[in-house]
């Protein structure tokens, strides 16, 4: 497998104009997928992870910086380049109830894109290629399903016929925008774990957009995992080490708000440092210097109001955006060994009590 990104963001910005003034969604991004891997991007709602997706998908153009897709900067394509790889992308949005048109039967939603591209040639082709589908999502046997309509179906069916529609035509990629959000939890852990078997058997990468921290632990446990506050990344590495010992303050406080089913971690998820205060700055206004500083519970005045703090890699594989933690690694002895470990008790989830 090859260890070039199948999708690379650099220093990708938005900023959306209004009426009230710019809006900076996204303020300069640096993100990298591989193929067969997962990136979780987490954060609460608002900070950017819809809007990073959305241009990473090609929806939107990015007011600064670049998206690559294998190396091929998306502004700099050709027609016949930005065709494959609008088919080598594919969005699995998050609402199953909105995102099927419903005077479509299931059969008609996914070979929608087979005819549109030359995949099949008739009908029969069409058919046998949709069941194919059905049955790689889980939902068989596939004849019960193909001329259904959305309004027949349950919320987990209805996003798997999503994901079903996504892999019609071979994708290298798939971006998931919250996709389990709205479906209950054991339907949730099903679905996940179609996804992690079709992330194996296809060799498809992930970029996985979600609010909830024991999901991305579930499901990237062996990818990454990227923390968003206020449209920028302030912590990034490896899902056990980001997950088993955050740094940032601001993970500390996602984490701490997970229900852990282990009596161990779960203490120590309590004894959290909680945050100075609930409300979120707003992008219009931001604060001077590191933007969490208002909630920051290890907030120093004069160091973290005074600048903002650049995301800088560490001793180990992990990124992280805080003065606090990168002068205490500083001062740390030099003999210390300067690595983020796991704590004792963190482990890959293998049930959905993990979530």
């Amino acid at each position: 497998m090859s260890n070039a990104p199948l999708l690379k963001l650099s220093g990708m910005e938005q900023v959306f104009e209004t009426k009230k003034g710019p809006v900076p969604a996204v303020g300069g991004v640096d993100l990298e997928v591989k193929p067969g891997k997962v990136l979780c991007l987490v954060g609460e709602s608002g900070c950017g992870k819809t809007t990073t997706a959305r241009a990473a998908a090609g929806l939107t153009k990015p007011t600064a910086g670049t998206v690559e897709f294998r190396g091929k900067n998306l502004a700099e394509m050709t027609a016949a380049e930005r065709g494959q790889y609008r088919r080598a992308v594919q969005y699995i949005h998050q609402d199953p109830y909105a995102a099927l048109n419903p005077t479509r039967t299931v059969f008609s939603t996914l070979s929608a894109g087979l005819k549109k591209h030359g995949i099949v040639k008739n009908r029969t082709e069409a058919r046998a290629k949709a069941a194919e589908l059905l049955q790689l999502v889980d939902l068989t046997p596939p004849e019960s399903y193909l001329d259904s309509y959305p309004h027949q179906l349950s919320g987990g069916q209805r996003q798997r016929v999503n994901v079903a529609r996504s892999l019609a035509l071979n994708p290298d990629l798939l971006i998931c925008d919250e996709s389990t959000s709205m479906l209950d939890v054991s339907i949730r852990v099903s679905l996940l774990n179609t996804l992690g078997r079709l992330r194996d058997e296809l060799d498809v990468g992930f970029l996985f957009i979600t609010h909830d921290l024991a999901v991305a632990k579930y499901f990237a446990w062996d990818g990454e995992i990227a923390v968003m506050y206020l449209g920028k990344v302030v912590e990034h590495g490896p899902t056990p080490e980001v997950i088993g010992n955050p740094q940032h303050p601001y993970t500390k406080a996602l984490i701490g708000a997970v229900c852990e089913p282990d009596p161990d971690l779960a203490k120590a998820n309590r004894s959290a440092e909680q945050l100075r205060s609930a409300e979120i700055p707003s992008l219009r206004d931001l604060p001077a210097g590191c933007a969490f500083h208002p909630r920051c519970p290890a907030f120093e005045p004069g160091l973290c109001d005074a600048a903002e703090p650049p995301l800088q890699a560490t001793p180990s594989r992990r990124k992280l955006s805080c003065h606090v933690v990168h002068r205490d690694l500083q001062r740390a002895t030099p003999d210390a060994t300067l690595t983020f470990d796991a704590v004792p008790g963190s482990r890959r989830p293998e049930t959905e009590s993990a979530l």
